[in-house]
C-alpha cells in the first residue's frame, strides 16, 4: 500500500517517462498509440454500435458542481434564428473532461521536466490541450470494478486496488496492454442518482496510488474514470491526488475525468465484450490546460 509522501515522491521517480521520447516530448504516453495500433482497433468495429462515455454539460449548481456551464441564447424564434453561447470551466468534478499535460505541477517541474513558469497567464507555453489536435484513437477498454464486486456502485471514497483492476480484466477476458486507453468504472452516477449529489472532494471512490505502477508496466496511453481516478480520501499523507500528480507529472499520462460509463457498460455487455475501438477529440484551445470532450466508443 502507498500510504506516505516519501512514497509518492519514489514513485515519481521510478515511474518518470521524462526524456523516452524526447526533450521536447508533447505528448507522453500518447506516444505508446502505434498506426499499428490505430488500425488494429479499427478491426474492433463489427456492428457499428457508437456510445457516449460523455456527461451532457452540468448547468446547474449542485455539491459536485460549484462552476456550472453557463449557456446562454443568442438567437430564439422573434430573431429568426436560433443561437447560443457556453462557458465551461474545464476541470472540477462535474464536466467531462481530458487533463493536459500543464496541468498539474510538481517540485517546480511539469511532465518532462519544463519548469512551472511555462504556464502563463496567457497560458501553457508547453504541454497544452492543443498538442492534441489530432484526436486519439486507440483500443478502448472498460474495466467495471462495480460488476466485478457485485454491486452496482461502489460506495464515495471506497478504494481501487490492483487486485480489483486484474480482477476485472480477467472478468472482461481481455489483457490491457500498450496503447490501451483504460476506462474504469466506479459507477458514480448511478450512485448520486439513488442518493443526490455529494461534495467529492470529501469522498470520491477511485484508484489507490498502489495502482500507479500497474498502469506505468502496462505501457497504456490514456486513463479515464467517471470520478477523477484518484480514490477521496487519498489515503496517501502529504498528496490529495497522487494519481494526478504521479501519472500526468512522471509518467505524461493524460487523464480524462468526471466520464460517464453507463451506457458504455450496458453495451459491453449486449456485445459480449469490453473493448472497443475509442475515438476521443478535444477541442483545439490554443495553450490551454483541459477540453471538455465526448469520448466515443464503436463497437
Amino acid at each position: 500500500m502507498i500510504d506516505s509522501a516519501e512514497d509518492v515522491r519514489a514513485l515519481h521517480r521510478s515511474l518518470s517517462n521524462w526524456g523516452r521520447w524526447g526533450d521536447r516530448d508533447q505528448l507522453g504516453t500518447l506516444h505508446w498509440i502505434t498506426p499499428e495500433k490505430r488500425i488494429a482497433a479499427a478491426r474492433l468495429v463489427r456492428s457499428g454500435r457508437p456510445v457516449s462515455c460523455s456527461r451532457a454539460l452540468p448547468t446547474e449548481p449542485a455539491a459536485d458542481n460549484d462552476h456550472p456551464a453557463t449557456h446562454q441564447m443568442l438567437g430564439t424564434a422573434p430573431d429568426g434564428w436560433g443561437g447560443d453561447a457556453f462557458r465551461v470551466a474545464s476541470h472540477g468534478y462535474a464536466v467531462s473532461h481530458i487533463d493536459a499535460l500543464c496541468h498539474i505541477f510538481h517540485e517546480g517541474r511539469l511532465y518532462n521536466g519544463y519548469p512551472i513558469e511555462r504556464v502563463t497567464t496567457h497560458g501553457a507555453l508547453e504541454l497544452g490541450i492543443d498538442a492534441l489536435r489530432d484526436g486519439i484513437v486507440s483500443r478502448g477498454v472498460l474495466l467495471d470494478i462495480p460488476a466485478q464486486r457485485g454491486t452496482p456502485w461502489l460506495e464515495a471514497g471506497d478504494a481501487i486496488l490492483p487486485e480489483d483492476l486484474e480482477q476485472a480484466e480477467a472478468a472482461a477476458g481481455l489483457w490491457v496492454e500498450a496503447g490501451d486507453i483504460v476506462f474504469v468504472r466506479t459507477g458514480r452516477w448511478p450512485l448520486r442518482g439513488a442518493h443526490g449529489p455529494w461534495n467529492p472532494r470529501e469522498r470520491l471512490a477511485g484508484l489507490q496510488a498502489s495502482c500507479l505502477p500497474w498502469l506505468f508496466e502496462r505501457r497504456i496511453a490514456a486513463l479515464g474514470s467517471d470520478g477523477v481516478s484518484d480514490v477521496v480520501p487519498s489515503q496517501v499523507d502529504g498528496f490529495s491526488l497522487p494519481i494526478h500528480s504521479v501519472a500526468i507529472v512522471a509518467m505524461g499520462l493524460h487523464l480524462l475525468d468526471n466520464l460517464d460509463f453507463e451506457a458504455l457498460a450496458t453495451a459491453c455487455r449486449a456485445e459480449g465484450r469490453w473493448e472497443f475501438q475509442l475515438v476521443i477529440a478535444p477541442l483545439i484551445l490554443a495553450r490551454g490546460t483541459a477540453s471538455p470532450v465526448n469520448p466515443i466508443a464503436l463497437f
